[in-house]
Parts: C-alpha cells; structure tokens; sequence
C-alpha cells in the first residue's frame, strides 16, 4: 500500500510544528540506530551519557517538549546544526539511545535563551526532559563549550536544513509545496554577529558563519556541497571504530 503525500510549506516557518517534530525524531531515529551499534569506549563517555537508554522514544520527547514549553521552531531545528557542529569539532561524541534526550534538552534550553525573547526557566526545562535542575545546569555548561559557545546560525542555514529533513525522511511520504523552496529571508536571519539583516549566503563567505581553525572542516558550505548531518555522524563514526581499534591494539 502507497504511503499518501503530506504537503508541506516551502518554508520552516509555515511548517506545522508536529510535522516538523515527526521530521526531526525521523532523523534522530536513524542516527541512534546507527550510532547504537558504535562500541562504547571510555574515551567517548561524556556528560550525556545515560547509564540506560530512557524509555521514552524521541518523538514522544520532542512532543512533550513542545508541549510543555512553547518551543519556536526555529529552536527544534537548530539542534541538528548543533549536531553537525559538535560532531567536526569532536569526532568520538556521537548522538545514540544514550545521549539523544539529554542532549536535546540542552540544546532545547541553551537555544531558546539565544535565540528567543521569552524563554522557560531552567527548572521547567529540566521537569520537561525528566532530569534534575542541578544536572540540566551542568549539561548547559558543557553543551555551551562543545559548541564553543557559537549559539547563532542563519535562518539560510535552518531553511537548509529542513529541505533536506523533507528529502531525506525514511519514508519518503513528505513532499515540499512547490519545485524550490527559499532559502533566504530578509527578515528572519539568526545571525547576530553582524547586525545585518540580509547576509551573505555561506558559500559567499563561509568563515563568517563557523569561524573554523585550520584543523576544522567548515560544515557551512553550500546546500549541494555541504555533507548532510548523516554523513558528518557516519564520519564520527568511522573516526571512533577508528580510534577504539588503535587502543585495543596499543594495549594489547
């Protein structure tokens, strides 16, 4: 039986929020899948680290997320740039059963500060992800460092992102409205190191947007060029099979 078509709008702003939510946990969904078959090594273990995967599936904490703080969208999808950016600037992090949900509380928490007006306080956000006060406080910390503390990306960037959550939906059952879908919007740009209220598009001037050093890879190039967010985790983790098959090997 055919899958029947959902329509969505050409931009993430007029997306409906529970479909966006479904396009978000379809693709958390695969990279826990495939990071979960990952070994787990001691130099990989950060402060995301559950001792047990939670119950709770991904969609249905994203839902109750939503459901509980008003999250913008723009928040939801900004943590798949997070990801992205995490994974160039620490290979060994990947985002699996272990991880996903205290991540994504903190990244929920962390980009709601930055980017929006209004915001919860942080014990509604940790009664939200089903985790003490105290340790939301320390996974905030530690989320701000692995991101280097660059909270902002543009509304281009997010844009991209969605087009290719809808391109690349395991079911296939998303279609964007209408052959292209824009990616720049003069009024609804995130990016608050300039002021500037229509930047440049990354590929003009990728640097502006990710600061690289020398050793990191810009992940800020443009749409056709640069790698989706399962390419970056399947690098991570190859890097990590890597990296624990050197250990075992050293120690043997």
């Amino acid at each position: 039986m055919e899958t029947s078509r959902v329509e969505l709008p050409a931009v993430f702003e007029e997306a409906p929020i529970d479909q966006l939510v479904h396009l978000i946990a379809d693709m958390m969904e695969r990279l826990m899948s495939h990071n979960d078959r990952i070994p787990l090594s001691p130099e990989c273990l950060t402060r995301f680290h559950s001792r047990s995967a939670p119950s709770i599936s991904v969609l249905d904490y994203l839902k109750r997320i939503v459901k509980f703080t008003n999250v913008e969208k723009s928040c939801l999808l900004i943590t798949l740039y997070y990801i992205d950016r995490i994974c160039t600037r620490m290979p060994l992090f990947t985002l699996s059963s272990l991880t996903c949900h205290r991540f994504t509380i903190a990244s929920i928490t962390v980009s709601s500060k930055g980017l929006c007006d209004t915001f919860c306080p942080n014990h509604l956000y940790a009664k939200v992800g089903g985790i003490s006060v105290t340790e939301l406080n320390i996974l905030e910390r530690e989320f701000l460092s692995m991101i280097d503390w660059r909270l902002m990306c543009t509304r281009e960037i997010l844009q991209d992102y969605y087009v290719n959550l809808v391109r690349t939906h395991s079911t296939a059952k998303f279609v964007i409205n209408g052959a292209q879908s824009p990616s720049t919007s003069s009024d609804s740009d995130l990016d608050m190191d300039s002021g500037h209220s229509s930047p440049p598009s990354p590929s003009e001037n990728p640097s502006r947007w990710s600061r690289p050093s020398t050793a990191e890879p810009s992940i800020m190039q443009d749409l056709s060029q640069r790698p989706t967010i399962e390419q970056n985790m399947a690098f991570a983790a190859l890097q990590q099979s890597q990296d624990y098959t050197n250990s075992v090997t050293e120690r043997k």
